[in-house]
Order: structure tokens, then sequence, then C-alpha cells
């Protein structure tokens, strides 16, 4: 089992449930000394460290390579490995920004799978690819992170459509906000994008802990789940997106509160 961004936060999270479990994972993060500081935390001989840099897929083949390796083989791929993106109006982000998310959360998504399939389909294994609530919520302020996590949903979808002949599958996993360094250090400690959020409905705002999100990849692993998503009260949401998707935008662009928060996100950056 590979398992990108696994040195910290969810990543690391899953790479600890699931080696609890039994499973033998290559902790494949941007930052050795992270995941290698997690191996000592876990069951000897379950974890071992390799360097991936999601966004160069020389990098990702040789973690597969070597993942292949160590266990002999490869039967589940997680593509976890992403980034927040810095707080604003699409007015006020750089082409090199937007861009920056979409290397690592699309391109690097599309990396893990493309190193990672062939020996997913010989094993008859899985794929799991995290996306986002914010796939099919309005992702004003962070425009570029709702854009990449859409991206992932529909790879996922995809995928398991085309893998079901091969025997193998994909999860798309869906969560809302994880109490994880990114969240903190993304949203808690911009205060513009705090006041973004705190016009938000009170459901989009419900955290979920790490633990929480490794379980419920963990337990779908088990019974091969097209779809994880946590906390549960999404799922209505995402069943009729069709429908809730119009009068949540709606809602939010009569905000007066809204119209503020972003006013001010963006008057931050342009008079900065």
């Amino acid at each position: 089992m590979l398992i990108t961004g696994a040195g910290r936060g969810l990543g690391a999270a899953t790479a600890a449930v699931l080696a609890r479990r039994g499973a033998r994972v290559a902790l494949a993060d941007i930052d050795l000394s992270s995941a290698q500081q997690l191996t000592t935390t876990l069951p000897a001989g379950s974890t071992f460290p390799v360097t991936c840099d999601v966004t160069d897929i020389d990098s990702v083949r040789e973690a597969v390579h070597r993942t292949e390796d160590r266990f002999g083989r490869l039967d589940v791929a997680i593509a976890n490995a992403g980034i927040l993106g810095h707080g604003g109006t699409f007015r006020t982000l750089t082409p090199d920004e937007v861009g920056r998310v979409m290397s690592v959360n699309v391109e690097g998504v599309v990396n893990t799978v493309s190193a990672s399939i062939e020996s997913v389909i010989a094993s008859r294994g899985q794929l799991v690819l995290v996306s986002s609530v914010f796939a099919y919520i309005n992702g004003a302020g962070a425009i570029p992170y709702a854009m990449s996590k859409a991206a992932v949903e529909q790879l996922g979808r995809g995928l398991r459509v085309e893998l079901a002949r091969h025997g193998a599958s994909a999860t798309t996993a869906y969560f809302s906000l994880i109490e994880t360094d990114m969240i903190h250090q993304g949203v808690d400690q911009d205060p513009h994008v705090v006041a973004l959020f705190s016009e938000m409905p009170r459901f989009v705002l419900k955290r979920i802990q790490p633990q929480a999100a490794a379980t419920a990849i963990a337990d779908g692993l088990i019974h091969r789940r097209p779809s994880i998503v946590v906390p549960g009260r999404w799922r209505p949401i995402s069943a009729l997106r069709g429908v809730a998707g119009p009068i949540f935008d709606s809602q939010l662009v009569r905000s007066a509160g809204i119209r503020n928060a972003l006013a001010q996100l963006e008057t931050r950056v342009l008079h900065s």
C-alpha cells in the first residue's frame, strides 16, 4: 500500500490506522523527515518512508517501484497529497497561484494514479482519491481548491467504471474541514478567511478529526465502497446537489455578510 502526503495530517492518520490494522504502508511524502518520524511511532516493519513529489511523475513512479520492491506488490494507492492555497477572490489570484494548487491537487493525483494503476489492476486492488465536499459546494474565496477537488471527483468516478472489468476498484473520499495543519495555517491564521467562513451556514463549518476521516478510509477499503462521505450529514447534500447547489449559491449571492467578507479578502490583496 502507498499513501501520498503521508507525513502529516490526514495522510499520517490514515497510515497509522491502516498500519495498526496490519497493513504494510509506504509513507510517500515530499518531506522525507516527517515520514521518517511517523515510521518510528508505528509497529515495526509495517511502514517505510519514501521521498515523493507528486508533481513529478518520475518521482511518483520511483516511489511505486520502491513500494513493490519492499512489499512484493502494490494493491492499494491512496492519492491524498494536497494543498489549500492562499485565500482570496479569483480576481486577486495570479495564474501561477492557481496553477500551483492545480499542480499538486490535480496533476499530483493524476500522477499517482498513472504510476500505480497497472500494479493495482494486476493485484485487483484499489485506488482511493481524496476529494472534498468543496467538490460540490460553492468555493468562493478558495475557487482553485474547489476546482481541483471537483476534478478529482470526476477522475474517481470515471476510474470506478473503467477499473470494474479488471476486478479492481476506485473510491472517492469527500471530507469536510479536517483539523490539520493545512486548515489551521490556511484558514484559522487568516482573519479574512475566518470572517468569510463565519458567514457560511453552520453545517459547512463543522470540522472532523483526522482519526475519524482515516478510519472512514480504512473501513471504505474493506468494503470497497465507491465513495466515502464524512460527516454523514453531507450525503443528502451530495445526492441533492443539483437542487441544493443553486439554492445555496443564491443565498450566498444575497448575503451581505458574504459580500463584506469577500470585499475585505479582495481589498487586502489589491491594496497590499
